[in-house]
């Protein structure tokens, strides 16, 4: 299927933004808080660890792997769960994350790390993906089911009662969000665009994501060149920092 959200579109949301830095009164996880987290995940861990991905790990992992394969866990969906106030969002114009919300099933694939220096790698993951105190987006052990079988592995998954939740919204509203938003790394239609060309490499179909991405892209063809970009349409009063 050809990818309707090229990257001409995104060069007409393309804007230097920089980072303002977290947000006033957030509080941050500290070194400490990653050691806890990292030994309370690893503790009782299977011989191999491996490593569920759906969204930006697809084609930004930020460990090394020795092997990757394709695998679908059950009870969770792929879904733009947590604002963004930095990143990939502003406080003014917040963006959407990927995150697993519970319910449904997702296809992406899982990565086994080597087993040399796990602790190091877990904690890059972990430092990637939280930022934040209390996080929205809480790492866990899930089962996947693959073509070798069921094993189980880390992923990260919404937790809804988290300060960054973000519940359901109107279609039209998630694409406006994706279609604007941006920070000081990138926009959320890169972000979008990037996971969907990710995903069709793999031969996975995610309906949800390929319908996004098709009115993304409308919505972005439909904005006029050099005129300022809509006002948000959404407020939101927690900074996401991961």
């Amino acid at each position: 299927m050809t990818i309707a959200l090229t990257e001409d579109l995104l060069t007409r949301i393309d804007r230097k933004i920089e980072d303002a830095g977290p947000a006033p009164g957030l509080r941050n996880l500290e070194d400490r808080d990653y050691v806890g987290i990292r030994k309370q995940l690893l503790a009782g861990r299977p011989r191999d660890v491996w490593v569920f991905a759906y969204g930006s790990l697809l084609w930004n992992p930020c460990f090394e792997f020795v092997e990757e394969r394709p695998a679908t866990v059950h009870g969770w969906h792929r879904r733009f769960s947590l604002w963004l106030t930095r990143w990939r969002g502003t406080r003014e114009r917040p963006g959407l994350m990927l995150a697993l919300d519970r319910g449904g099933s997702c296809r992406g694939v899982v990565y086994r790390l080597p087993d040399l220096d796990i602790d190091a790698a877990i904690d890059r993951l972990l430092r990637r993906e939280m930022s934040a105190n209390p996080p929205t987006n809480i790492p866990r052990w899930v089962s996947v089911r693959g073509a070798g079988g069921n094993l189980r592995a880390i992923t990260f998954v919404a937790d809804r009662s988290g300060p960054a939740y973000a519940a359901d919204l109107p279609e039209q509203t998630t694409v406006e969000i994706l279609s604007l938003a941006a920070g000081h790394i990138g926009s959320c239609a890169d972000y979008l665009r990037r996971t969907v060309v990710q995903l069709e490499a793999r031969n996975i179909r995610d309906a949800t994501l390929w319908r996004l991405e098709g009115k993304v892209a409308a919505y972005l063809g439909s904005l006029q060149s050099g005129t300022p970009l809509p006002a948000p349409t959404v407020e939101i009063d927690y900074a996401c920092e991961g």
